[in-house]
Order: C-alpha cells, then sequence, then structure tokens
C-alpha cells in the first residue's frame, strides 16, 4: 500500500503527541498564504492516517479497505499525485476490504484507571443549613460557583488551618481517586492537591453528548462552566490520553483549551495545538486572568460565549493573540 509520508514533499519532523508536523500543501489552494511554519500534521495509525492543518483548517482521513474519500483524493492531489495515481491507490485500499469487518471498526477508548482514594475522616458535606459552615459557604458564593453542583467538604472541627479549607474531591468514573484542599487564610500554600500522575479534573461532570469539552488550569475555572482542569499549565502525555478518551470520538468533538492570561498560562498554546485541540483566549478586560475571574465579573454564559467565539487552531490567529496579551502583561 502507498506510503503517505513519503507522498508528502518537504522535511518532516515528528512530535512527541505522534503527529509528523510539515509545510501544510493544503494552504495555498485554498485562498490561504502558503505554509512556511510547519502547520500540517499527518497522525499514523498502521496504514491509516488522518491529516490536519492547523492554518487553514482542512482536514481528511484514510483508512485502508476504503474508498479514498472526496478530501483525502483533493489532499492528494495537493501533494502532486494525479488522478490516474490517486485512482490506482484506491484500487489498491479495495483488495483490502476482505479484512475489515465494518460492522465491528469502532474505535475503542485506552482503558486508563487511577487508584482509589479515601478522603479525610472528619470531612462533612458542606451544608447551607448548617451556620459552622457559613465562611466556606460565603467563599463558594464569591467564586461563583454552585454549591448544590459538586459534593464540597470541610473538616470544621479540625484544629489549626485544616479547620479553614474547602476540601475538592477528585473523581474518575465516580470514583474518588484524590483531593484538593483549599486554604481560607492568607497564608501559602493556598492549595494542597493529593493528585495521582496524568489526573484530569471534571471528567465526571461532561456529558456525552456535548459537542465541546472545555479544557482549563485550575479548578474553580473547570468548576464555574464544567469544565475539565489540567490542575498546572501543562498537558502531559497521560493527560492527553485522558482528554481524548472524554471526547471520543475526538476527531469530531471539539476539545477547547482555554489557557490562563498571563505569561505562564499562554506556554501551553503549542502544547494544544500539537494534540490537534483549539485554543480561546477570549478578549477579556485586563484584570481578567482566567475563566473563574471572567465567570466573576460576566456571568457563566457571556463567559461560555466569549469562549466558543474566540476559539481557533489557527497557530496566526492565536499567536497575534498571544502578543496583543503580552504588551497588557
Amino acid at each position: 500500500m502507498f506510503d503517505i509520508l513519503q507522498l508528502i514533499p518537504g522535511k518532516k519532523k515528528l512530535t512527541q503527541s505522534g503527529w509528523h508536523s510539515f509545510n501544510a500543501v493544503c494552504c495555498g489552494y485554498r485562498g490561504h498564504k502558503s505554509d512556511r511554519r510547519g502547520r500540517g500534521g499527518i497522525r499514523m495509525d498502521n496504514n491509516n492516517w488522518t491529516y490536519h492543518c492547523f492554518n487553514c483548517g482542512f482536514k481528511c482521513n484514510f483508512t485502508l479497505g476504503r474508498n479514498i474519500s472526496k478530501n483525502a483524493r483533493l489532499f492528494l492531489s495537493y501533494c502532486g499525485i494525479d488522478k490516474e495515481e490517486i485512482d490506482k491507490y484506491n484500487l489498491e485500499s479495495l483488495q483490502h476490504k476482505d479484512l475489515l469487518d465494518f460492522t465491528k471498526v469502532k474505535k475503542e477508548k485506552k482503558k486508563i484507571e487511577f487508584k482509589e482514594f479515601y478522603l479525610p475522616s472528619d470531612a462533612e458535606l458542606v451544608d447551607v443549613d448548617n451556620p459552622k459552615h457559613q465562611k466556606y459557604i460565603d467563599y463558594l458564593l464569591k467564586r461563583k460557583v454552585d454549591i448544590k453542583d459538586y459534593p464540597y467538604m470541610c473538616t470544621p472541627d479540625a484544629e489549626g488551618r485544616q479547620n479553614n479549607r474547602i476540601i475538592i474531591p477528585y473523581t474518575y468514573e465516580n470514583k474518588i481517586v484524590g483531593h484538593t484542599s483549599r486554604y481560607l487564610d492568607d497564608k501559602t500554600p493556598k492549595f494542597i492537591n493529593e493528585q495521582q500522575q496524568g489526573y484530569v479534573f471534571g471528567t465526571d461532570l461532561q456529558n456525552k453528548e456535548w459537542e465541546v469539552c472545555i479544557v482549563v488550569e485550575g479548578i474553580f475555572d473547570a468548576l464555574s462552566i464544567n469544565g475539565c482542569a489540567l490542575l498546572h499549565n501543562t498537558i502531559s502525555d497521560q493527560q492527553a490520553e485522558v482528554i481524548k478518551n472524554i471526547s471520543l470520538p475526538w476527531h469530531t468533538k471539539k476539545v477547547i483549551v482555554v489557557p490562563d492570561q498571563d505569561k505562564t498560562g499562554l506556554q501551553i498554546c503549542d502544547r494544544a495545538l500539537d494534540l490537534g485541540f483549539f485554543v480561546s483566549i477570549p478578549d477579556w478586560d485586563e484584570n481578567v486572568k482566567d475563566v473563574n475571574d471572567a465567570v466573576v465579573k460576566y456571568g457563566k454564559l457571556p463567559t461560555l460565549l466569549s469562549i466558543l467565539q474566540s476559539a481557533t487552531n489557527s497557530k496566526i490567529k492565536i499567536e497575534m493573540q498571544r502578543k496583543k496579551l503580552d504588551k497588557r502583561l
């Protein structure tokens, strides 16, 4: 069968996320400026492959045993392959049709597991009717999160700092797999985490019918919009797998990464694009540094709309947004 990487002109570079990047061949044919910054990407799966241009947005895929699709034919023509040769490749592909059982071909989730974890023995659910819980309730209301939407916990009868914290359980497939404590005093650290490697907060908040999965950095960012939180400003390989499993079929469900609007937060943009995700940097006021700040200032729905409207996978647009932010920081 034909080797797609050999048909693509120019140099190619294999990224950590498994994409072969190169100068995209489609942009000039689609009314865009020719790519000179390696925005084209091929992801291989044995003889099958997926192409995505992170500049003009063109994408296609090929599965051995099936007809070459219209977009895949266009892509091959952009690589300089004539129609007769493409027809020949199509016939070669169909010769493998008997090897496929199309009723069973289905992309399955890669099994990801986390060890079950126990919460502090004296932890109790935050209760709006309990006078001892008022300071925890006041803090959650200040952050504009619904107290009834998540099982926030506290330890009001503990000694020292421990009676001045909100405990947020980490769950995965509805099992407790860790937690974070957000302390309400002015001391540092503000957060103390019990977190397993590769964990992404908020997977159990996602609805399989949703067309978008929004990925943020902080836990209150996620809680305020029912998103997922990385809990830091990078996306590890393990976390990338968790996110893709949430959003399967991941190539049809849009994953939007919303970085914090500071210098460290913006570093996540390139990694998100390498993974095939979208990035959103909304034009918020200078004092709004993250999603939760935006929810507090604008409300949940306007914040979600601004994220969706600003989402892009164009490196040029993202670079322009980053430069605009850099001038403010």
